[in-house]
């Protein structure tokens, strides 16, 4: 066994962070395009910054990167002005800008590696097949943990909400020109790496060391960054980091997850500050909710309870908006966290996709504009 120091930057409690990788497409043939590094260059000048827009593994994503926010609004407020200068540095490019957890008709060997990325390299050389497959896209959102010994009860406690945030962001019902019949084919693809997917249940901030210590000693790591779980403590940050999300498709969606996140991982500090134990599901039982709302999506019947009770997903995510509004009303997101009922009204962004590919006799082209279009007039 293995142990490792792991220093936790501690953070302003629930101060939050958002990460959204963003796919670009060629107007013409609505494919995706390696234009990203051009892209990105452009906006780094544009901005003056270059921590707001980054490369990611193929070049034909652009991830943009908020700062450090106290509320929702801020953060999301940055996002459309970042993005919002990634659409006008694309144009001339004749490239454009959506989101989704997958593309619905690319196909995964005609990508481009991010040239000069040892990071990229390395991973792709161990994972191969796997590994270039990862035509993925996600939103990351961090929520600031003020001690360290914090971060990992209220890890085994999200747990439980997996599936909440899985089936309100699925976004990825095609695969290469294929309806998979899941809600987020996105989901089950990424658990496929090493160290993706679910973490394990951990009591303790020693648990933790104990396996980056572990993993790093025989080589499946070369540190925190490369545990990509579902939801990871990031020590440099001093965040619990939510990974679950498919690429979300408008600025509103991505406030409302956001807005939950934040407001769960706060009642959960205000409870240890209580003196509570957090609650935790049985490992078993995290595992098959997040299959569930993987495959079905919003219509998934998820277990709510470690006795086993199940209700479907919606009615739960409308009874937990209810429950958190005093939270989000301290913290400033409840406009936010009530888009959430809206989305139950509206459906996700896999419904809305499987609709127009029915409406276009299943031409796929018409789901990417339709991607394009609602990004952009969310912004």
């Amino acid at each position: 066994m293995s142990t490792m120091d792991i220093r936790f930057t501690e953070s302003p409690a629930s101060t939050i962070g958002v990460e959204w990788e963003l796919p670009l497409v060629d107007r013409d043939t609505a494919d995706l395009t390696p234009r990203a590094p051009a892209v990105i260059a452009a906006v780094r000048e544009r901005l003056g910054s270059r921590q707001q827009v980054t490369e990611e593994l193929l070049t034909n994503t652009v991830e943009v990167v908020t700062g450090v926010h106290r509320t929702v609004r801020g953060a999301t407020a940055e996002l459309s002005g970042i993005i919002g200068e990634v659409v006008d540095a694309a144009e001339p490019l004749d490239a454009q800008v959506m989101c989704s957890g997958t593309h619905p008709f690319a196909v995964w060997d005609q990508q481009e590696i991010t040239p000069d990325s040892e990071h990229y390299t390395t991973l792709i050389d161990r994972t191969r097949w796997w590994g270039r497959q990862m035509l993925i896209w996600g939103v990351h959102v961090h929520v600031g943990i003020d001690h360290r010994d914090k971060a990992l009860p209220i890890l085994g406690a999200m747990l439980a909400y997996v599936p909440h945030v899985q089936a309100f962001t699925a976004s990825s019902p095609f695969w290469a020109g294929t309806d998979t019949g899941y809600a987020s084919n996105r989901a089950l693809m990424f658990q496929q790496l090493p160290t993706g997917g679910l973490p394990p249940h951990l009591g303790a901030w020693a648990n933790f060391e104990e396996v980056v210590g572990d993993l790093t000693h025989t080589g499946v790591i070369d540190g925190v960054q490369d545990l990509r779980w579902d939801i990871r403590p990031s020590p440099q940050w001093g965040t619990l980091e939510n990974r679950v999300s498919d690429g979300i498709s408008t600025v509103d969606e991505v406030g409302a997850v956001t807005a939950l996140v934040q407001s769960l991982v706060t009642e959960c500090s205000d409870r240890l500050d209580a003196g509570e134990t957090l609650p935790t599901m049985q490992p078993w039982f995290v595992r098959e909710n997040k299959w569930r709302a993987a495959r079905y999506g919003m219509d998934a019947e998820i277990i709510t309870n470690t006795a086993g009770d199940e209700r479907l997903v919606t009615d739960e995510v409308h009874d937990l908006v209810a429950r958190l509004d005093p939270v989000a009303e301290r913290l400033g997101c409840q406009q936010e966290l009530h888009h959430l009922d809206t989305m139950i009204e509206h459906g996700a962004s896999y419904q809305r996709q499987l609709a127009v590919a029915q409406q276009h006799d299943g031409d796929l082209r018409a789901v990417v504009r339709h991607l394009v279009q609602e990004l952009r007039d969310s912004l």
